[in-house]
């Protein structure tokens, strides 16, 4: 059986009465908080919308990733401009979602669009990206009938690349499918902090398990841990920052678990219902005791947050045992 393959597409199957992510930009205001002088992590006023990121060098300054329409692009750059005189010469795409993509159009053409060489190759068929994600808007789908153009990357790198800024380096890493096939990992080693798009969030977060199986993501985060034994805080592409090796750690053991229960599940002939109920839920009775203290620092109605967060790792949660039991299956 294979355990390994990576489908061309995102799954599109969802569970019933799955909710998934708030991707609409509606109310979406972005808060800086500064690591060092010319380095921001933008947070999305609302979990778990889309953050970004502004890091700057002596010589010129760098977002990561670009919003999903181009009015949110304009707020992204707009942040820019009030955080550093430095001028905007990169964007780092850490996904090819079109939450993460989409506002990449709205970037002046003389800024350089750099991600993986998978994620370049995802960015292919604009329709079937706007559908995908027009399933998480809303009620708000309607806002990307103005996305007509997918700006591709200029710029791309298998595995490692660095953009000298002007007295800080910032390095580039895709360490293998996780989320997604070509997961760009942002890292700015003198503040020890890492963007990681879908990749790597707080933990006690659920991940999506959206285009790939638990075994290659598994090896992906063991190559980050090894690589950045210095890392303190990562930035997700949604949700709270926190402790890095805390995330990486937690995730870890939750796709080794959901690899062991999915795949003894399929080699029983269990059902994919019959998989749901023999596979162990960490949400099942509440958040994350250090997920839930991440989200009180939010200025939004706590009780809210708290039973929307659960109920999307919930969600998440299905998704993935889904996902992971349809590639056994085919496998």
């Amino acid at each position: 059986m294979s355990v390994s393959r990576i489908p061309e597409r995102e799954i599109a199957e969802r569970p019933a009465g799955y909710g998934g992510p708030n991707l609409s930009p509606v109310g979406l205001e972005l808060v800086p908080h500064a690591f060092a002088e010319g380095v921001y992590a933008l947070m999305a006023s609302i979990p778990p919308k889309d953050n970004n990121g502004v890091v700057a060098g002596r010589d010129a300054a760098l977002v990561i990733d670009a919003g999903i329409t181009a009015e949110i692009s304009a707020k992204i750059q707009a942040q820019a401009a009030a955080l550093t005189d430095r001028p905007l010469r990169y964007l780092v795409n850490t996904t090819y979602h079109g939450d993460h993509t989409f506002g990449n159009a709205a970037f002046p053409g003389d800024v350089v669009v750099v991600s993986s060489r998978a994620n370049r190759e995802n960015m292919a068929d604009l329709a079937y990206e706007k559908q995908t994600r027009s399933a998480n808007m809303y009620g708000d789908a309607a806002l990307l009938d103005a996305v007509t153009t997918w700006r591709r990357p200029d710029l791309v790198f298998d595995s490692y690349a660095e953009i000298d800024l002007g007295g800080r380096t910032v390095q580039l890493h895709h360490f293998g499918p996780g989320n997604g096939p070509g997961d760009t990992v942002v890292y700015v080693p003198d503040t020890r902090t890492a963007w990681t798009g879908n990749f790597l969030a707080h933990a006690g977060t659920a991940h999506m398990l959206l285009q790939g199986g638990p075994e290659p993501y598994m090896a992906s985060l063991r190559r980050m841990r090894e690589a950045l034994p210095e890392l303190e805080t990562v930035v997700s592409g949604h949700g709270p920052m926190g402790d890095g090796h805390a995330a990486l750690e937690a995730l870890i053991g939750y796709l080794e678990r959901l690899h062991d229960e999915v795949l003894a599940s399929v080699e029983a002939g269990r059902s994919l219902e019959e998989t749901y109920a023999a596979c162990t839920d960490p949400w099942a009775e509440a958040l994350d005791p250090r997920l839930a203290a991440a989200l009180a620092r939010y200025p939004v109605p706590q009780e809210q947050a708290r039973q929307g967060m659960l109920a999307l790792c919930r969600d998440l949660h299905r998704l993935n045992v889904l996902a992971t039991y349809r590639l056994y299956e085919a496998g």
